[in-house]
């Protein structure tokens, strides 16, 4: 298959590198292809995933059910198994064997490039590991649809995936994100939208400006942009309709508001000079304990000299 980088179905190909005990990368070992498929609308698939849906023995899919309809509109009838974050270790096996028997496989999610917030993963981890070839075949993108739908500047840009729902780690996650100087993608379930929307207000600022992508490439494809403040009291109301699948991008912080923030962290005189006393008292002489606070936070030497 010429898009694909060699012939697939296990046809004969030159010799290559080992991918394990004595099998040959191209004589024996399948093409792993990673296919990316429509995030909504069927007719964002590209003529080489077709092609390459069509041309291997063999594809693993999150969904059947939602594959299928794929292959129903563009006439494929290659073999179908399931694959997806719940499959046992027994299927992972099955699929290795498949390439380690010199067979092609296709790898496609529900939508959108597989590994990317979806399965996949450990899969792929494993035939590279063995030496065998990974062949990604672009496509379809929620993160990019939604980076180029904001109408925010996106020249460089972070993905966050799915961010945890509670605790420490989702603090920090936030904490992350609002001092970063890219835009960033989040993904989130409908029902967490407003919460997800609030927490960012918080963190980053009311006036820092957003995204909210619904449904990208859908019927009911809708895109809201304001401040996260105003995103926020918009979802919790009922502005935003929450149903459907949500990225939310998040406008990079400005050097205007990161100096704001490093004065706001900053300590200030009162503090320095109490750190101080606080050094004096357990008996270091004050010209080490300034010297050592100056140093430390950044403070006049001369100021912290000076009693309160």
């Amino acid at each position: 298959m010429s898009s694909g980088g060699g012939a697939a179905g296990g046809k004969a190909r030159a010799a290559g590198p080992a991918i394990g005990p004595g099998v040959p990368v191209g004589a024996a070992g399948g093409q792993l292809f990673v296919v990316a498929t429509p995030i909504g609308n069927l007719g964002d698939v590209t003529y080489r995933a077709v092609e390459v849906l069509r041309t291997v023995p063999l594809v693993a899919a999150e969904d059947t059910r939602l594959t299928r309809r794929l292959f129903a509109r563009y006439e494929i009838a290659t073999h179908l198994v399931s694959y997806h974050a719940r499959s046992g270790p027994a299927r992972e096996i099955e699929l290795l064997n498949h390439l380690r028997s010199g067979r092609d496989l296709a790898l496609v999610t529900d939508a959108g490039t597989p590994l990317v917030s979806d399965p996949g993963a450990e899969l792929v981890s494993a035939w590279a590991a063995e030496g065998g070839r990974i062949v990604p075949v672009p496509g379809a993108s929620a993160v990019l649809s939604a980076l180029v739908a904001s109408g925010l500047a996106a020249a460089r840009w972070s993905f966050e995936g799915f961010l945890p729902r509670s605790g420490r780690e989702r603090k920090e996650r936030l904490a992350r994100i609002a001092a970063d100087e890219r835009a960033c993608v989040i993904y989130e379930a409908p029902s967490r939208v407003p919460a997800t929307l609030a927490d960012l207000a918080a963190a980053a600022g009311p006036a820092r400006r957003a995204a909210v992508c619904r449904e990208l490439t859908k019927l009911f494809e809708e895109v809201v942009r304001g401040p996260l403040g105003e995103l926020s009291v918009s979802a919790a109301g009922g502005g935003i309709t929450l149903r459907g699948e949500f990225a939310i991008v998040v406008e990079a912080v400005t050097a205007a508001e990161s100096a704001a923030q490093e004065r706001a962290d900053a300590p200030t005189m009162e503090q320095g000079r109490a750190e101080v006393g606080r050094l004096i008292a357990s008996g270091i002489k004050r010209s080490d304990a300034v010297r050592q606070v100056a140093t430390a936070t950044g403070l006049d030497r001369r100021e912290l000299y000076r009693p309160d």
